[in-house]
């Protein structure tokens, strides 16, 4: 039987350029379904599992599923508990600036590496991306964004070819695209964030390196704010992101 592909997540397996996606393997498949349901709270934040019962539900060993959970406990969403099962981390404010101010940083280097670097399946490939970032904000398709985002995160990492900036920073998107999707309320916030997303995969396309290093510093500095208004107040050590 085949398995479903997630909705959110891209696949997991490396990207060729002018190709289609690689077959993913199962721990792949796994991590991308476990993903989407963490981001899109299926899994809600303080919900208790286990790798059984996972595995039943996704219809996947247990092996693949406990390298997937291994995965997203590095990258904030979960957390094992020997012999007592995984929890799912909560939504915290505090972390996600924390998340942002690092992914600042780190986001504008792989944006402006990718664009100098970038091959031309690549650059045609981000400014398709963005053309249906657009339509996907036009049509009020939240899960088709969220699923481009991940795309784009990927696409902008292996056009950078930098594999330790890379790796450094996926850990983080997940977490990013969790809070966003918890807090997220009106229409008109996913054509604004969509569309400062499609500027940076505009600007890489293009080949235009401080323009790509703009455009990614101009959606983390929406992403700060909207973090912001999210929450009442913030202690004042944390005021000291923006």
């Amino acid at each position: 039987m085949t398995r479903p592909e997630s909705p959110l997540s891209p696949p997991s397996g490396p990207l060729q350029p002018g190709s289609a996606w690689a077959a993913p393997t199962l721990t792949e498949e796994a991590y991308a379904r476990l993903e989407e349901m963490i981001v899109t709270l299926e899994l809600a934040p303080g919900s208790v599992v286990s790798e059984a019962i996972l595995g039943r539900l996704l219809g996947i060993g247990t092996t693949p599923v406990r390298e997937a959970l291994q995965r997203l406990a590095r990258e904030h969403l979960v957390q094992v508990l020997p012999r007592r099962g995984v929890v799912v981390t909560g939504v915290d404010l505090h972390h996600q600036l924390h998340v942002l101010e690092t992914r600042r940083e780190l986001d504008r280097m792989i944006a402006r590496a990718a664009a100098r670097r970038a091959r031309p399946a690549e650059r045609a490939a981000l400014a398709t991306l963005a053309r249906e970032m657009a339509a996907a904000a036009e049509a009020g398709d939240l899960r088709a964004f969220l699923r481009q985002d991940g795309q784009l995160n990927q696409a902008l990492a292996q056009a950078a070819r930098n594999p330790v900036a890379a790796a450094a920073v996926a850990s983080l998107h997940a977490v990013a695209r969790r809070f966003w999707f918890h807090h997220h309320r009106a229409e008109d916030e996913l054509a604004e964030t969509a569309g400062l997303h499609a500027a940076v995969a505009i600007a890489v396309a293009e080949g235009q390196e401080q323009a790509a290093a703009e455009a990614s510093d101009r959606l983390i500095g929406h992403m700060i704010r909207f973090a912001r208004r999210s929450a009442p107040a913030l202690d004042p050590d944390e005021g000291t992101i923006a």
